[in-house]
């Protein structure tokens, strides 16, 4: 006998074991549609829908209070929120894969990067000259 060992029954029981007829898969990425569909694609090469993205607007943006790192949080200024999903009326679109650049200006960007090139090329410079004039006072002893 073996102390210890439980074993629990029922004089009736149904087990059902049924299959889709696919293959156990493993998640292997995750797709975001237009309408803001996140659908989940797995190894077996089947795809469900595992959620749904909401979109939130605000009567008053301006009243969002920022919490760094492109993080904002609504306040009372800004009133309640209101939800939609993507291409819903005024709420925008979803595009997945997209890099977001509307806090970017790119010819700005280039003029500063330009500028920092040519303050550096210009400080390099000014030391390459003083390391000259050093080295003429060196040798004129």
């Amino acid at each position: 006998t073996l102390s210890g060992a439980s074993q629990y029954g029922s004089p009736f029981g149904v087990t059902d074991l049924s299959q889709d007829g696919y293959a156990a898969g493993q998640l292997v990425g995750i797709q975001f549609e237009s309408n803001g569909v996140v659908t989940a694609r797995y190894s077996n090469g089947q795809s469900k829908p595992a959620g749904q993205v909401e979109i939130a607007t605000f009567r008053n943006p301006q009243g969002l209070q920022p919490l760094g790192g492109n993080v904002w949080a609504h306040s009372f200024a800004t009133g309640d929120p209101i939800l939609g999903v993507p291409g819903d009326g005024n709420l925008g679109a979803l595009q997945s894969g997209a890099l977001e650049e509307s806090n970017v200006d790119m010819t700005a960007e280039l003029v500063n990067m330009i500028t920092a090139q040519r303050v550096y090329q210009a400080n390099a410079q000014t030391i390459k000259t003083q390391d000259q004039v050093m080295q003429t006072l060196v040798n004129l002893r």
